[in-house]
């Protein structure tokens, strides 16, 4: 017993200590967002003696991180639709359909999966100003999307192959279309998938700042971390305001881990071990 408490320390203490290093951030930039500005330049890591909001409030009317914030969630939500809609398509297709190419197909996705933005980063932006669709909420969307719709399909024709052919066989011969077992099967068995690959994906999107700064150059349509960026630039001498809009922009990703850890990492390990 004593061999196993021991052992239980020796990995509880190096887990601590990296969960210390993770939060500790989070909670240094909460507490200079509720300082003055006197008071970060005369302590910068004293404890705040009172919860001021001013500086949120500041971040978020006059710095216009409210317009960054709305910016992000059309620009995500957006993709996550259609990144879970033609995800889930595909993997139904490429795992459950047999047609010619489908395996050429499949690692055609792959690959995809090894091309860095930086590499397309130039093209693409010509590509998006000839159709005009450089400073757009669709062009950035369509630019989300086919960033990463690999990794989305790769996730989903993983998890679709667990699922039984006779499922699909018994479904066709009730009289569904390809199309039917499409909604009425595969749409419901690949939740668990759906959920977790559509949080990462949003995850992805909403921490996105280069293919954002590509895309969305104007100050009227950035994005919430690439306004982030921009204040350290406009606002080096009023750290507050700043370290406010960090924490504007952290806050949804900490809410979603949050609540939807468990999520995540069962539908991952669904799409990992499945077929």
């Amino acid at each position: 017993m004593s061999h196993l408490r021991r052992g239980r320390w020796l990995i509880a203490l190096p887990m601590s200590l990296l969960a210390l290093a993770t939060i500790y951030p989070l909670l240094f930039t909460a507490n200079v967002a509720m300082k003055t500005r006197r008071d970060y330049i005369l302590d910068r890591f004293a404890l705040t003696d009172a919860l001021r909001w001013e500086n949120i409030s500041t971040a978020w009317t006059s710095v216009g991180m409210g317009r960054y914030f709305v910016n992000s969630l059309v620009v995500v939500t957006s993709s996550v639709i259609l990144l879970l809609l033609l995800g889930s398509m595909a993997g139904f297709a490429l795992s459950q359909l047999r047609f010619r190419g489908s395996s050429a197909l499949f690692l055609g996705c792959l690959a995809g999966l090894f091309v860095p933005f930086q590499v397309i980063m130039v093209p693409l932006a010509r590509i998006m100003a000839d159709t005009a669709l450089i400073d757009t909420y669709p062009g950035l969307i369509l630019v989300y999307v086919a960033q990463f719709l690999p990794f989305t399909v790769f996730l989903m024709t993983s998890y679709y192959r667990g699922v039984p052919p006779e499922i699909i066989d018994a479904a066709r011969i009730d009289g569904n279309s390809i199309y039917g077992v499409y909604r009425r099967i595969m749409l419901p068995l690949g939740t668990p998938a759906l959920l977790s690959v559509g949080i990462l994906n949003a995850l992805f999107c909403w921490n996105d700042v280069l293919m954002s700064l590509v895309m969305m150059p104007s100050a009227e349509h950035r994005t919430l971390m690439v306004g982030v960026t921009s204040l350290r630039g406009q606002y080096s001498d009023d750290i507050p305001t700043f370290a406010s809009g960090v924490l504007i922009a952290a806050i949804p990703v900490l809410v979603v881990y949050l609540f939807l850890q468990r999520q995540i990492a069962d539908g991952v390990a669904a799409g990992s071990t499945k077929g």
